[in-house]
C-alpha cells in the first residue's frame, strides 16, 4: 500500500510503499478513503508529543470500509463504512477504564502515535474502538467529527451549561462545537489571532455573537471559555473575562506553558481543567448527536500524497474548517 511515513520527528513525512498491515484478533482491516489532518499531528511531527512509535503512520481522524476481519470480530461486516478516532485502545481493567474513565488508562494506545494511523491506503484498527458513521456526511466530511468533533463536544460537556461561551482558536474543533452550542440555545464568543479578519468572519458566519482577537475584551461575561489553541498565555486571559463560578477548559493534548497570574483572576470559584483524550461514549453520543442538530463539517481536501502540504497548510492557518486526505484515489 501507499503510505505517508513519519521517520524521525522534526522532519516531512516520506512517501513509501510497504506492506498491507496484518490484522490481528478483534481486528478490522479498513481500506481508507478520507483521514483528517488534525493539529495533535502536528505535535507528534514537531517532537511536542515525545516517544512515539517510529517508523510512524500518522493520522487519527480514518473514514474506511471493513475489507477483512480477524478472528473475534463479531461488531461489524464486510463493506461497512466505520471510523477511527484517536483512542485505539486500553486495558479495559484498572481502576480509570473500571470508573468509565478509559480516557486515562495509563495503558492506552493512540492512533497516529503509538499505533498506526490513516495517512494511508489501508489501515487495522481494533474492533471495539471503532464506530459507525452517520449518513449524510460524505467520507471526507465525516472525518473530522472523529476527533475535532469528538475532543470539542467532551470540551463542551466540560463547560457546563454555560450560556455565554467563550471560544478561543477557530479552527477544526471550534467551527464543528460552535454549530452544536447554537443548536442548544448558547452565545457564542469566538477569539482568533490577532489580525484573523477571515477566521472572525467564519466564525459569525457560523453563528457567533461576537468575534474579535485574542487580546480584546468580549462585550459580556463568559459563564465558560473552551480553549482549543495551544497557547498558555490565553488561560489567565480567558479567565479574566470568565465569571464567577465558570469554568476555562484547556481542549489541546499539548499546550505552551501557562504563565503566572493572580489568584485574584481565579478567586470566585473559578475553575480551569483540562480534556484528556475521550472515551468510547463520547464518540457514541456526538456520532448521534451531530446529524440531529444538523451539524456541518466544512473541508479542505488534499491527496494523500500532499499529506505534508496539508500540515503546512495547517500550521500557518491556511484551512478554513478542517483539512483532510484522501487515501485511495
Amino acid at each position: 500500500m501507499k503510505a505517508m511515513i513519519l521517520q524521525s520527528q522534526g522532519q516531512p513525512l516520506r512517501q513509501a510503499d510497504i506492506a498491507r498491515p496484518a490484522v490481528g484478533e478483534n481486528q478490522v482491516l479498513l481500506q481508507v478513503s478520507a483521514c483528517g489532518v488534525c493539529r495533535t499531528d502536528l505535535h507528534v511531527l514537531d517532537g511536542d508529543l515525545p516517544s512515539p512509535k517510529l517508523p510512524l503512520i500518522l493520522g487519527h481522524e480514518i473514514v474506511g470500509r471493513v475489507v477483512e476481519k480477524g478472528a473475534g470480530v463479531n461488531h461489524f461486516t464486510i463493506g461497512q463504512r466505520l471510523g477511527v478516532p484517536w483512542l485505539g485502545h486500553t486495558c479495559d481493567h484498572c481502576q480509570y477504564c473500571d470508573s468509565g474513565r478509559e480516557n486515562l488508562c495509563d495503558q492506552a494506545m493512540f492512533t497516529g502515535y503509538t499505533l498506526d494511523g490513516g495517512y494511508a491506503e489501508y489501515v487495522a484498527a481494533d474492533q471495539n474502538y471503532c464506530f459507525p458513521l452517520p449518513e449524510g456526511y460524505s467520507d471526507a466530511e465525516a472525518a473530522p467529527l472523529l476527533c475535532a468533533g469528538l475532543i470539542g463536544y467532551r470540551a463542551l460537556l466540560a463547560a457546563g451549561n454555560a450560556q455565554r461561551l467563550g471560544i478561543y482558536g477557530f479552527g477544526a474543533a471550534a467551527h464543528i462545537i460552535a454549530q452544536v452550542a447554537r443548536a442548544q440555545g448558547r452565545k457564542i464568543f469566538a477569539f482568533t489571532k490577532p489580525g484573523d479578519i477571515p477566521g472572525q468572519r467564519f466564525a459569525t458566519e457560523l453563528g457567533a455573537t461576537w468575534a474579535g482577537d485574542s487580546t480584546m475584551s468580549p462585550p459580556e461575561e463568559l459563564d465558560a471559555a473552551i480553549i482549543f489553541a495551544p497557547v498558555g498565555a490565553l488561560v489567565p486571559l480567558a479567565l479574566r473575562h470568565t465569571a464567577k463560578g465558570g469554568t476555562v477548559v484547556c481542549a489541546g493534548i499539548h499546550m505552551s506553558d501557562v504563565p503566572q497570574f493572580p489568584y485574584s483572576i481565579l478567586w470566585g470559584e473559578r475553575c480551569v481543567r483540562s480534556i484528556a483524550n475521550l472515551t468510547r461514549r463520547d464518540a457514541q453520543e456526538f456520532l448521534a448527536l451531530a446529524p440531529e442538530l444538523g451539524v456541518r463539517t466544512q473541508v479542505q481536501t488534499f491527496a494523500l500524497e500532499s499529506a505534508n502540504e496539508a500540515l503546512e497548510h495547517l500550521r500557518n492557518g491556511k484551512v478554513r474548517g478542517a483539512a483532510v486526505l484522501l487515501c485511495n484515489q
